[in-house]
């Protein structure tokens, strides 16, 4: 499947966020150095990490910090919850060195939890050397489809996807007040953006991982190594956003089973969604497979496209209430 329009690109990637189809690709696969779009994984990793309302200490870990920066300083007490929009709007390296060493002892500790989080989410071609993505000393390396698998699962945390759709946030601290607008200036020229973060080194080149939503339809898009990364995300949403239509399949209000299949009262707790393009409708298929007898869970109903299974749910039985005496001495004696 090819783009109608042709990108500077060197790498892409276009997701649907709520079922991990990958609607195009464009050298997916090919490791490249990823800049600022690093902190994705170190906001993440801070989130499951430590107590976010935790205050915490700058320290002299952001004596070496370099390029953008939030310029906190030494002995400034500020929260984690608030140190995170500053790593996200702002892309605050300073930030990103400062959580690191309070989420683990050193920034060391903490990259192997980003490494740790990279496999648990499939990222089989991804390696982080430092938390901010700065790459003149040590290297972070991915690809567009890990970084579209990372904003999936980044996306699945509240607190991400607010600070990441956050345009201006202001705090004070102890020491001063900051206003962070956010970098990503797709979320203010794009009407359906709802988040992401940018990224540039010399080495990396521009870097960008955004999300939008447009009627039921929510994508995210990576694109490594471009020297339009707006522009090209804009394009890639408005071609697919166009091309594809999230489709209800399965409404587990509406689902009926065939009796033949199975003497037992049968139901799904999940109804299953899918986007589509209008050619595809057709080359939908369900297949319902009773594959147990001794659980409650008796079966699955697998989702076809193309013979090609992308998706499945479980089915149950419904469990047979016990009839109370009044019920079985009326049965008796009518």
């Amino acid at each position: 499947m090819f783009p109608l329009k042709i990108y500077a690109a060197q790498e892409i990637t276009v997701m649907d966020l709520d079922s991990g189809r990958i609607l195009y690709e464009s050298n997916s696969n090919q490791k490249r150095l990823i800049a600022s779009i690093t902190k994705i994984m170190t906001a993440i990793v801070t989130i499951e990490n430590i107590d976010l309302n935790k205050e915490i200490t700058v320290g002299e870990e952001v004596l070496k910090s370099y390029g953008t920066n939030t310029y906190i300083e030494m002995g400034e007490r500020i929260t984690v919850k608030d140190l995170l929009y500053g790593l996200i709007l702002r892309s605050g390296n300073d930030a990103a060195l400062t959580l690191a060493v309070n989420v683990s002892k050193t920034e060391e500790e903490f990259v192997s939890l980003m490494n740790k989080k990279a496999k648990e989410i499939g990222m089989t071609n991804t390696h982080f050397e430092n938390p901010h993505g700065l790459d003149e000393d040590t290297k972070n390396n991915s690809t567009s489809h890990d970084m579209a698998l990372l904003s999936r699962y980044a996306n699945k945390n509240k607190l991400y996807k607010a600070i990441s759709k956050t345009k201006k946030y202001s705090i004070s601290t102890n020491k001063k007040s900051y206003i962070w607008y956010n970098r990503n200036k797709l979320l203010s020229t794009y009407k359906f953006c709802t988040g992401g973060k940018n990224g540039y080194t010399p080495s990396a080149g521009k870097t960008l991982v955004t999300t939008a939503s447009n009627k039921d339809l929510n994508l995210t898009i990576v694109t490594l190594n471009d020297p339009n990364i707006y522009e090209t995300h804009k394009n890639l949403y408005e071609e697919y956003f166009s091309k594809y239509e999230k489709y209800k399949i399965i409404d587990k209000k509406t689902f009926k089973f065939d009796k033949s299949l199975i003497d037992k009262e049968l139901f799904i707790k999940e109804s299953f969604s899918y986007p589509l393009m209008e050619n595809e409708k057709d080359k939908i298929k369900t297949k319902v497979i009773i594959d147990s007898k001794n659980s409650k869970q008796v079966g699955r109903i697998e989702i076809l496209l193309e013979n090609k299974k992308i998706g499945e749910i479980t089915v149950y039985e419904k469990e047979k209430k016990e009839q109370s005496l009044f019920a079985k001495i009326k049965n008796w004696i009518f």
